[in-house]
């Protein structure tokens, strides 16, 4: 059989519903004084992200961490190892990658219009800090996604590169950026962080940079000082 002859498989599209799952902490009705949003990196859990930012909890803050909607086992993936592998989830991988992100990105405005509802539509300050990965993840729901943030923190990781950061009316600058790296970060050396604000600032694009002495992870002390007025 030649190659001509041969049918073509095709690729479709297709919606679906899903269940997605939501780590909280904090009041989630009145007197609720602001929202975070936080997004986790790859191969982590919403629950102990929120864990590590329990820093600020303050009694007034709603902590919200959204688990990205693909989860999968880590390391060695043998069928009788799955009771003990260890379980990550991922925002998206380089596969289809247009439509994960935009999915993601929907998924995020859904989370949002439904922290609104339980406020009874009240709309407080929102601010959106993403780790690693969803440090981009966030960037991106901020650039295209329905969230007025009033402040986005990209923390061990770089600005989505498809982002139009020059553009002055792009809706990412409406909100205050600050980009978070440790001083020991491995996966954002000095030659990575270098490239990275210079990049922000060929674009004019306006940005606070912080850093801490540590690693890849959430910093108490950091958290602290970034949820200080």
């Amino acid at each position: 059989m030649s190659d001509a002859s041969v049918p073509e498989i095709r690729t479709l599209p297709i919606s679906v519903k899903r269940t997605a799952r939501l780590a909280v902490l904090g009041p989630d009705s009145a007197g609720v004084r602001e929202i975070w949003y936080l997004l986790h990196g790859y191969g982590e859990l919403a629950a102990p992200f929120l864990n590590g930012a329990r820093a600020i909890d303050d009694g007034t803050r709603l902590l919200v961490a959204p688990e990205a909607l693909s989860r999968f086992y880590e390391g060695d993936v043998a069928a009788r190892l799955h009771r003990e592998a260890k379980v990550g989830a991922s925002w998206m991988t380089r596969e289809d990658r247009d439509a994960e992100i935009a999915d993601y990105v929907a998924y995020l405005d859904t989370v949002h219009d439904s922290m609104l509802l339980k406020l009874g539509g009240a709309a407080p300050p929102v601010t959106v800090l993403g780790f690693s990965q969803g440090g981009a993840t966030a960037a991106r729901w901020v650039a295209n996604g329905r969230v007025k943030a009033a402040r986005l923190i990209v923390w061990g990781s770089q600005m989505p590169p498809e982002l139009d950061l020059s553009n002055s009316a792009a809706q990412i600058r409406r909100a205050e950026t600050v980009l978070v790296i440790g001083e020991t970060d491995v996966f954002a050396t000095p030659k990575i962080v270098e490239k990275e604000t210079a990049k922000l600032n060929a674009a004019g694009f306006p940005f606070r940079f912080v850093s801490f002495k540590g690693g890849h992870r959430l910093d108490d002390d950091t958290l602290r000082a970034l949820s200080t007025p």
